[in-house]
């Protein structure tokens, strides 16, 4: 079992159940899933660029990540419909637990100027999304290996009724938000 996941399980459950006063177990907000996701409209000329994020988002993830295709036809964009513009992973159980873990502890602190990430970018409903410029911060990716720098989203998905809930749950399992 992760680290992060048993940390949850005997520290960070029991301290929202206080701080919130569930009367069931299951009530307690927890981690559902994580969706990592990059978008790449340069993918339209070269297939190449596709390629690449493939490769680096299954190095970051740690699965093979699903290649996905536009819905509709955009003619100002020379996109047609059913053509690859992106790739997008989802972590659960172990794997999101994981990656959590490196995030907050290993990549987070080497972007540079870090101060801490926004505790505004909450849905309403308790998810959190937070945007990455530079996908160059995680240790998997060679720096010399890469072609162009891509940007990545960064969904934690949870089981909050409120984004109070949410931030509480991520500050307890360490997500460094600004003051």
């Amino acid at each position: 079992m992760s680290t992060l996941r048993t940390e949850y399980l005997e520290n960070v459950a029991p301290k929202l159940q206080e701080e919130f006063g569930y009367s069931n177990a299951m009530q307690i907000p927890r981690l559902s899933k994580v969706v990592l996701n990059m978008g790449l409209g340069e993918a339209i000329q070269n297939n190449k660029i596709l390629e690449g994020a493939v490769d680096e988002l299954t190095l970051i993830s740690g699965q093979k990540p699903v290649v996905t295709k536009a819905k509709k036809s955009i003619a100002a964009f020379k996109l047609r419909e059913g053509m690859p513009i992106g790739v997008t992973a989802t972590l659960r159980r172990d794997r999101m637990y994981d990656f959590l873990n490196k995030l907050v502890n290993v990549t987070l602190p080497r972007v540079r100027d870090f101060r801490g990430i926004s505790p505004k970018a909450f849905d309403g409903r308790g998810n959190y999304t937070l945007g990455i410029r530079e996908q160059i911060i995680f240790p998997e990716i060679n720096y010399d290996r890469i072609d162009k720098v891509k940007g990545l989203n960064i969904t934690i998905v949870t089981t909050a009724k409120t984004d109070d809930e949410g931030r509480r749950l991520l500050t307890l399992l360490g997500m460094p938000f600004r003051k």
